[in-house]
């Protein structure tokens, strides 16, 4: 496996070496979390799933759904709640940092082998993580199907009203969360006007030069938000403090990022908002699309994230934008209260997973059939769920096959590269980061 492990450190070196060489620390930090266990070793390297993909047969996709919308980096962890933009609490994918365009199987692989790797954890028989994951693909399917035959996929949604048992549990969990309760944790109010916090961890204080930069970056986004989801008032934009962010997850390690304080609807105290602006990265996907038509269509990386996720989200954040700093591409977005990811730790029964995963089925399908010829952007300009109904035809059966044969197969290869990982990070092989800190 000497060959499987060099390619593993090569391929981390090529898609990360800029942000290693700008931040060692903060990536000494990501691999530390990688290295803990398989599951978050591939949360944390979507870089090399597609590099495999790149070489991985695919019978499952024709020209047509080998270009569609796709999250890019779905897993199971990467599911949780929001508040759309017509207030109403959603359960669905909430992560487009690495949305692209490209075969609608790569999300519907990479997340069946993310739960044989989360099956496997929590020490279940091969044969019931091929159930798991056969429910979830017949969900997938199903629900791509009656889009087909029932139009109004932007119409469906995992509301309150339309989820039982955990989900809905999820959901009234958000439910309880508060603008206000936000507020306090990271701001505090001084001489009757609110700022942010300076005593949190990851907060760091501009330079008068870095925050006349950021303000100028934060007017170039108010003229990227669509004319229909703007504030009826310029007063909900006016910045009242910004400060700098760290110390993200596994996926955004070493990306420069901000907070920014703004008054939101009215000059009451309780309704300022926080907003995101997170500097973006190259999408995994787009690494083995070399589509120029696709590439050409985004001005940079933030344009890129912001158009994703308005693509894949039928009702998405009124405040998500994006603009660029000193030339690089940054998206912007709420930080939102009603933001509740779901939590395995508590699900390891076979017969608790089971319905969650028909949920997440469901949702899939509605994300990639909704960013189609019926959504404002233009580059998918079919209907994806005839496409993708097309390409299975009437061979559901053998694709739930293929893909629990590859969610098996893959999650057996990335147990092995976790241990080549480590023993690549603890020998110093991974250029740029020194594993003894």
């Amino acid at each position: 496996m000497a060959d499987r492990g060099d390619r593993i450190v090569a391929v981390l070196d090529e898609a990360f070496e800029d942000l290693m060489s700008a931040d060692p620390a903060a990536f000494r930090h990501k691999f530390r979390k990688m290295a803990a266990e398989p599951f978050a070793f591939y949360r944390g390297s979507a870089c090399l799933f597609y590099a495999d993909m790149a070489d991985e047969p695919d019978e499952w996709v024709d020209e047509r759904t080998s270009r569609i919308w796709i999250q890019g980096d779905l897993h199971a962890e990467n599911f949780g709640t929001y508040m759309n933009s017509e207030g109403v609490l959603v359960f669905d994918v909430n992560d487009f940092d690495e949305a692209y365009l490209g075969a609608y199987t790569w999300d519907v692989r990479r997340f069946a082998a993310s739960m044989a790797l989360l099956g496997w954890r929590k020490a279940l028989p091969d044969e019931t993580i091929e159930e798991l994951v056969r429910g979830y693909v017949a969900a997938y399917v199903g629900q791509v199907r009656m889009f087909a035959e029932r139009p109004g996929d932007e119409l469906f949604s995992l509301r309150l009203d339309s989820t039982e048992g955990v989900l809905h549990q999820v959901l009234q969990s958000a439910r309880l969360a508060t603008r206000v309760g936000l507020l306090e944790e990271k701001t505090v109010v001084v001489d009757y006007e609110r700022q942010f916090r300076r005593d949190r961890s990851g907060t760091r204080e501009l330079g008068a030069d870095e925050r006349a930069r950021v303000e100028e970056a934060f007017a170039g986004y108010l003229d990227t938000i669509p004319e229909g989801k703007r504030a009826g008032s310029s007063l909900s934009y006016a910045v009242k403090d910004v400060v700098g962010r760290s110390g993200f997850g596994i996926g955004s390690a070493g990306l420069p990022a901000y907070n920014v304080l703004v008054e939101g609807r009215t000059q009451a105290l309780e309704n300022d908002v926080v907003l995101s602006m997170k500097q973006a990265n190259v999408a995994a996907p787009s690494r083995i699309v070399a589509d120029e038509r696709i590439r050409s269509y985004f001005t940079d990386h933030g344009h890129r994230t912001a158009i994703s996720q308005r693509a894949l989200q039928a009702h998405a954040d009124p405040w998500l934008g994006h603009t660029t700093v000193d030339g690089v591409g940054y998206v912007v977005s709420e930080l939102s209260p009603y933001v509740s990811d779901l939590d395995w730790s508590d699900l390891s029964e076979p017969s608790d997973m089971a319905p969650v995963l028909e949920y997440l089925g469901r949702a899939t399908a509605k994300m990639h059939c909704v960013a189609d010829s019926d959504s404002s952007q233009t580059l998918v300009d079919f209907q994806c769920e005839e496409a993708i109904a097309t390409a299975i035809g009437g061979r559901d059966a053998e694709f739930a096959d293929s893909v629990v044969s590859f969610a098996l197969r893959y999650a057996e290869q990335t147990r092995e590269d976790h241990r080549l990982f480590v023993d690549a990070f603890r020998g110093g092989r991974i250029k740029g980061v020194d594993s003894t800190g």
